[in-house]
């Protein structure tokens, strides 16, 4: 096993915990960051403490945003009558990639995981439910969620939770395949999916 400096082995730990970065990608990239030059090392780091210092959520949507409200939601050509709920802020890039769709989002921030220990309380359906209480001119939420046992379990109980307002609850069509994150979808699937959704408050 080679050994670093401990500096060197601090790097490589706190990069590997990053999300589908294992011990060989964490080394690789600790030794690329040592190699940059000064003025790129400061450029990478001065964004990340940039992106810290001023990211923040949405007051309506819950997107990660600089300005509150977000781009979409102080967009006055959006269909203020569609709220697309996904889980994470990576699926509404995903859905505005494709120009698809023209209404406007809620971001969940997760789903119900009991194996994870994450409950409902741990996403923003609070504040959905808040959110489709004072705005009725909102006729339609559609469940994006992705196509897993968390994913559907999270949205039938959104369907359960907001058929009683009379406000339609849809789901992307089953073109997605189970299992399968939105964030990795292409294009022609996720239209497909979206044109193809089934309504969630029929019996």
């Amino acid at each position: 096993m080679a050994r670093y400096s401990p500096s060197i082995q601090q790097l490589i730990v706190q990069l590997s915990e990053l999300p589908g970065i294992g011990k060989k990608s964490a080394q690789r990239m600790a030794f690329h960051i040592l190699a940059m030059e000064d003025e790129k090392a400061r450029a990478l780091t001065e964004s990340i403490d940039n992106a810290r210092k001023l990211v923040k959520r949405c007051s309506v949507c819950q997107n990660l945003t600089d300005s509150d409200p977000c781009y979409v939601c102080s967009d006055g050509m959006r269909d203020k009558t569609t709220v697309m709920v996904v889980e994470t802020p990576q699926d509404v890039s995903t859905f505005e990639r494709m120009h698809e769709y023209k209404g406007l989002y809620h971001v969940l921030h997760g789903v119900f995981d009991p194996l994870k220990h994450k409950s409902i309380g741990d996403t923003t359906i609070t504040q959905l439910v808040s959110r489709l209480s004072s705005h009725s001119e909102i006729k339609e939420v559609i469940v994006a969620t992705n196509q897993t046992a968390e994913g559907n379990a999270t949205a039938l109980y959104l369907a359960r939770l907001i058929a009683p307002s009379g406000i339609k609850v849809t789901r992307l069509a089953s073109g997605l395949p189970m299992g399968s994150d939105i964030e990795y979808a292409d294009d022609l699937t996720l239209a497909s999916a979206l044109r193809g959704r089934v309504d969630l408050t029929e019996n």
